[in-house]
Parts: structure tokens; C-alpha cells; sequence
């Protein structure tokens, strides 16, 4: 599952892109200005950047030179209500990849993401991941050991999903509750030790001494996956 960031004061647009990509099986984290997504690029790693010209403080073009002068960054789609050329060929020279001005289809917005995807080898890959005697099938949502199917309940499986998709990479809880669309708070937060407690005595021979769902001890959880 990628994970898109958008950086956009537009809560009623951030929201409408949120909810259309996460339909299209994306993941989607939220913020309103540089700091936020400062902060977000250090919780977690980020796939791709929706990225608005103009936003308090720093704006858009200032952020592009930001992130382009990091080797590694994700890349950026540009969003602005200018369309003219000028502000166009200058988007693309402050180092963003691609350039989207407004208003814009949604269909539009979810192909360019996809091709940005495609080129930094950030798409979904595989859609069979081994877990020991276990395989899931991202596509279908569904756990085999063997040929049967497992019993495993929808929140389990969209937290197996999450990590399958990223696979070893520590994953902090509060981009596991993003990523699953949770409330920032304790309860919350608890709940993603359950979870993992429950995947673990399905996926572990040992669930005390876990193999494949790893406790990274003040960071969060990395998923290992392999035969």
C-alpha cells in the first residue's frame, strides 16, 4: 500500500482527495503546512508528495527545494491554481515531477500518482506475500496456510495488509493509526498492540519470540517477511 502526502490547507479538498484515494487502495496522511509535513516525512516513510503552491508560511516552491536538496526524497506532484505557463515550467524547475493546476479531475490527479509510482518502483509489487507456512493474497484480503483459508477478522487484516505492504521498514504507531485511519490517543494506540498480539499468535511459532512481526523497542513494529 503506497502511502501518498498531502500538503495542502484546503481541509475540504485534502479531505476529498483522502477519501477518493483511499478507495483507490492508496494510504493517505494529511498536512497543512511544512511543519507538519516535516514531521511526517520523520514518523514514517512517504511514497509520493501532493504538494500546493501556495501555503502559509513556506510555500509550496520553497518546500520543493527543501525536499530536492535531500538525496532520496519521494517524489512531488505539484498542485496550483496557477495554470499559466510561466508558473508551470517554474514549478517543474524547483524540482517537482509533476505538475497539476486547478481545478482537476481526481481521475487525472490518481493516474499521474500512479505513473510517479510506477517510476520510483514504489507501486504495490507483489500481490503474494510468504509468511512462513503462510501466504496472503494482498488482492483477494485473504490469509492461506496451505490451501485453507485462515479465520482472521477485518481489522487484523488491514493491519497485516499495512505492514505487508512495507515490508521491513519500522513502522512508528502513530503512522500505523494514521495508515489505518485511527484516532491519535491511547486508546487507539493500545489498540495496535492487540492487534499485533493477535496476528502474532496466528503467523509466530513462538508469539513471545516473534520472527516475522518484530517489536523495534521505542520506534514501533517491522515486518520480515519470508518462508
Amino acid at each position: 500500500m503506497a502511502v501518498v502526502l498531502i500538503v495542502d490547507d484546503d481541509q475540504r479538498l485534502a479531505d476529498m482527495l483522502r477519501e477518493y484515494l483511499v478507495a483507490q487502495g492508496l494510504a493517505v496522511l494529511l498536512a497543512a503546512n511544512g511543519r507538519q509535513m516535516r514531521q511526517h516525512l520523520l514518523a514514517g516513510p512517504i511514497d509520493v508528495i501532493v504538494l500546493d503552491w501556495m501555503l502559509p508560511g513556506q510555500d509550496g516552491i520553497s518546500l520543493a527545494k527543501e525536499l530536492r536538496s535531500k538525496e532520496g526524497g519521494p517524489p512531488i506532484l505539484m498542485l496550483s491554481a496557477r495554470g499559466e505557463d510561466d508558473e508551470r515550467i517554474l514549478g517543474l524547475e524547483s524540482g517537482v515531477d509533476d505538475y497539476l493546476a486547478k481545478p482537476f479531475n481526481a481521475r487525472e490527479l490518481l493516474a499521474r500518482l500512479r505513473v510517479l509510482l510506477r517510476r520510483s518502483g514504489k507501486d504495490e509489487g507483489a500481490d503474494k506475500v510468504e509468511i512462513g507456512e503462510f501466504h496472503l493474497q494482498i488482492s483477494e484480503r485473504r490469509l492461506y496456510r496451505g490451501d485453507a483459508e485462515v479465520d482472521i477478522n477485518p481489522a487484523e487484516m488491514d493491519l497485516l495488509l499495512v505492514f505487508a505492504q512495507r515490508p521491513k521498514r519500522i513502522l512508528s504507531r502513530d503512522l500505523l493509526l494514521q495508515l489505518l485511519g485511527g484516532e491519535e490517543d491511547g486508546r487507539f494506540d493500545r489498540s495496535i498492540d492487540v492487534r499485533v498480539t493477535r496476528l502474532r499468535k496466528i503467523l509466530e511459532e513462538n508469539p513471545r519470540q516473534p520472527r516475522f512481526l518484530q517489536t523495534e523497542r521505542g520506534l514501533g513494529y517491522r515486518f520480515v517477511p519470508g518462508p
